[in-house]
């Protein structure tokens, strides 16, 4: 039985912006789509996120604005791994902000004001919803054995969940937000 290793040495030259790998085509398809899928959900959480920490306003002002600014710092480093994965196995990563529009999960939040903790329960919505994508693109990622990917997923998945975390305790006292 051949090595990975060997397999990769013997290939021909690949096409442009196909990188070599031991995945198979199928994978390479199934897996770029869900991380294509994630990075654009990504890139919508952290604007809103920013918008969020742009407009908030009241009493917890300052505490709002650094946690939002710390939870968009933590996702938008995210982006580019999750990008730089699609290339490593061989598969094309978004282009624009009209192809992220059209995969994005996320929904978009256009209101002129939004109250601080309606934003924290938005953001802690959001952020489950991204989970529960990251899950689906480990699904994904073990069907086709690919471990690597599955890591980075699993690293990003506990990074969501600590900013749920965080969002929850940031509106425990808020009334009835405390259930969520």
């Amino acid at each position: 039985m051949k090595s990975k290793l060997a397999k990769l040495e013997n290939h021909r030259a690949a096409p442009p912006l196909r990188t070599p790998t031991d995945l198979s085509a199928e994978a390479i398809e199934q897996v770029s789509a869900a991380l294509n899928g994630l990075l654009a959900d990504t890139f919508a959480l952290y604007v809103k996120t920013k918008n969020f920490h742009w407009h908030v306003s009241g009493p917890l002002f300052r505490s709002y604005h650094l946690l939002l600014d710390e939870q968009a710092e933590s996702i938008e480093g995210s982006i580019d791994i999750l990008a730089e994965r699609v290339r490593k196995i061989g598969g094309t990563t978004i282009r624009s902000i009209g192809q992220i529009a059209s995969l994005q999960r996320i929904k978009d939040n256009d209101e002129e004001f939004v109250p601080a903790p309606d934003m924290l329960l938005e953001l802690m919505s959001d952020n489950k919803a991204v989970i529960a994508n990251f899950r689906a693109a480990h699904a994904v990622a073990d069907k086709h054995d690919d471990v690597a990917t599955a890591s980075l997923i699993e690293n990003f998945i506990d990074e969501a969940e600590k900013r749920c975390w965080f969002l929850f305790e940031a509106t425990r006292g808020e009334g009835e937000t405390a259930k969520e």
